[in-house]
């Protein structure tokens, strides 16, 4: 936990630096920061145990852990607030309500906000606890969607 709480702010701010251009950080950080989090699952449990070529049959899953019940799909963010965060890598309006129609949580959650000089937050959500608020706000109130 330590390690974590000293290396991962560093590694995700190596992050933004690479993926900006004139200022403004790009949205390819996102997968930058996944590749980060899945380096540090394979430091944790070995190369053998984390599972990195994902069938295209898990279209949210990031990472498997051999041995877990779940594939886990790896969400970040950075600044205050839960606004932001992508649930599909899209641009078509009609395709963002096509995938909200038919969602359900497919796979446990590791949720990472970087809020810079304060502190940030890093969960992990299992599916089972997904499910239950999924099932009980109904997909109307699970999403907040947001034209951009």
């Amino acid at each position: 936990m330590s390690k974590i709480k000293r290396k991962l702010p560093y590694l995700f701010r190596i992050a933004e630096i690479e993926s900006s251009r004139g200022g403004h950080t790009g949205m390819e950080v996102g997968s930058l920061r996944e590749r980060i989090m899945v380096a540090l699952l394979i430091y944790k449990f070995g190369k053998e145990n984390v599972i990195t070529n994902i069938p295209i049959t898990f279209p949210e899953a990031d990472v498997i852990l051999k041995g877990h019940d779940n594939p886990i799909s790896i969400k970040t963010k950075s600044g205050k607030g839960l606004g932001g965060v992508k649930i599909v890598w899209t641009v078509d309006w009609q395709k963002v309500e096509e995938f909200v129609k038919d969602y359900t949580p497919t796979c446990d959650l590791i949720f990472i906000q970087v809020v810079w000089n304060n502190t940030g937050v890093f969960s992990y959500v299992p599916l089972k606890v997904q499910r239950e608020i999924f099932n009980s706000y109904g997909v109307q109130r699970y999403f907040r969607l947001l034209m951009g």
